[in-house]
């Protein structure tokens, strides 16, 4: 039996710190216009505020793969590993 992505990534077990690891530069962030770190999370942690217009990522969700700070080519995320006994652990794969 095949697991789907989504199945896979549900295994994974994550230990939030207090403080995210991922911070968004919110005036680069306002003059983006393909928003491709929605696209790219595969955990699918970005989303734009509809109140606001502001880029918000939920950074407790993070897979630390580091698509996001790749496919940001305007500079905008600045991306650290989560400190210590943080962040994601792979259970399988």
């Amino acid at each position: 039996m095949t697991k789907k992505v989504e199945e896979k990534i549900a295994l994974n077990a994550i230990k939030n710190d207090v403080k995210s690891h991922i911070l968004l530069n919110q005036s680069i962030c306002a003059g983006c216009k393909e928003r491709m770190c929605i696209r790219v999370c595969p955990a699918h942690l970005y989303s734009r505020n509809e109140e606001t217009g502001e880029m918000v990522v939920e950074y407790a969700g993070c897979l630390e793969c580091g698509t996001c700070l790749i496919a940001c080519t305007y500079g905008s995320i600045k991306w650290d590993y989560p400190s210590g006994e943080y962040g994601v652990q792979y259970r399988y794969g």
